[in-house]
């Protein structure tokens, strides 16, 4: 029962933050340590959950990825250049650096940078950039999802790279380079979300190879039981995260994640 019970906590956890810029890896990383939820198999339930997060984001903008499906005349063509915006070239442009820097540097991210000092450095950093870029007089370009540019959208990829520091927050790394690039919170937040997808999935399946012998088939109930909060917690999340945006900014998130990685210093 307690498995079950330290593995409904991540769940939830992960559901909670995975879309809001607060990282969901450095919360998990931090609540696995605290409650004795650590190794092998606790690394792979984390991965794992992730999908019921990729599952929650790909509902809520279902209409958006059909859009980019093969379809009519242009056939293939529709998948990077079709009529649906952002288009998949934009989304393409926003994956590729940190696909490749993940691919490159998986190995020194897992041994080196997943602890807890790292990770509250990662969130005290990420959160003075997320009150630096609420504050800062920026004049915006894209005030909906479908005017990002190519351009911006490659800037943004740039900026994602940011998250392959625990604790620096993957929606937090592209929601400050967006805006840093002209791109208005709001579809800011939209984009972040949709290149979410790929760059989970992605990083989902390239951890679950590399650990998948370490499972067994006594570990599908708990496994299913992640997957459903995740999936549920994390639709709720979008939802409510996007309701508040434009009242609160990003700036109390940033404050949250000084006041959190500071008291993660102190303890330690």
């Amino acid at each position: 029962m307690e498995q079950y019970l330290q593995g409904l906590a991540l769940a939830l956890i992960e559901g909670l933050t995975e879309f809001i810029p607060v990282s969901s890896t450095g919360h998990m990383i931090l609540l696995g340590e605290g409650i004795g939820f650590t190794g092998d198999r606790a690394h792979s339930y984390e991965v794992f959950i992730q999908l019921g997060a990729i599952l929650a984001a790909l509902v809520y903008y279902q209409e958006r990825f059909l859009g980019l499906l093969p379809q009519g005349p242009g056939g293939w063509k529709n998948l990077l250049l079709g009529p649906t915006r952002p288009q998949g070239l934009h989304i393409l442009l926003a994956i590729l650096p940190v696909l490749l820097g993940g691919f490159l540097l998986h190995g020194v991210i897992k041994t080196r940078l997943f602890s807890a000092d790292t990770v509250a450095w990662g969130l005290m950093i990420g959160g003075g950039l997320l009150i630096l870029v609420d504050r800062l007089p920026l004049r915006f370009a894209a005030g909906s999802l479908e005017q990002v540019s190519l351009r911006q959208a490659g800037w943004i990829g740039l900026g994602q790279c940011l998250a392959l520091w625990p604790g620096m927050s993957r929606s937090g790394s592209t929601m400050i380079a967006s805006m840093l690039a002209g791109v208005e919170r709001r579809p800011a937040a939209d984009f972040s979300f949709i290149i979410a997808v790929p760059v989970m999935a992605a990083a989902v399946s390239y951890d679950l190879y590399k650990s998948w012998h370490f499972l067994t088939l006594n570990d599908a109930p708990l496994f299913c039981l992640g997957f459903v909060a995740a999936f549920v917690v994390a639709y709720g999340s979008i939802r409510w995260f996007l309701s508040v945006l434009h009242r609160w900014g990003l700036a109390p998130f940033g404050l949250y994640r000084i006041a959190l990685g500071g008291l993660v210093l102190w303890l330690l």
